[in-house]
């Protein structure tokens, strides 16, 4: 069985929020729906635009085989930081989950699948706020 660490936030992400609680929740059925072995999440820190946290589980990823996120959402806006964070990622051979939109990252092909998810979830907020 795979064992994969929870990534939540405390912060809005992209206009959005969820408790805490919600997000575990959501993760947890999420990793018991695919078979995970579910670690406790760890939380971001709430100021800005940190990524410190999940920097940190990139980088300390040995006893674990994947990390699954509340919401893709939650990744840096800015595309290269975002790919970079993916990149080193599955360079070690991990994976990244998205709960909420129940999409995994093992490749390039996904980073661009995530990075298009993107580009799209941009321009409708950029459309709604013109009306």
């Amino acid at each position: 069985m795979k064992k994969v660490r929870g990534y939540i936030f405390s912060r809005p992400f992209l206009d959005e929020r969820a408790p805490q609680h919600v997000q575990n929740i959501i993760i947890r059925d999420f990793c018991k729906k695919n078979s995970y072995h579910y670690l406790l999440s760890a939380s971001e820190y709430r100021m800005g635009k940190s990524y410190s946290i999940l920097e940190a589980m990139i980088s300390n990823s040995q006893n674990i085989d994947g990390i699954v996120v509340y919401s893709l959402l939650m990744l840096p806006e800015k595309q290269t930081q975002r790919t970079k964070m993916l990149n080193k990622f599955i360079r070690k051979k991990k994976f990244f989950c998205f709960a909420v939109e129940d999409i995994t990252v093992k490749n390039s092909k996904d980073i661009k699948t995530i990075n298009d998810l993107w580009k799209i979830k941009k321009a409708l907020k950029i459309a709604y706020q013109g009306k």
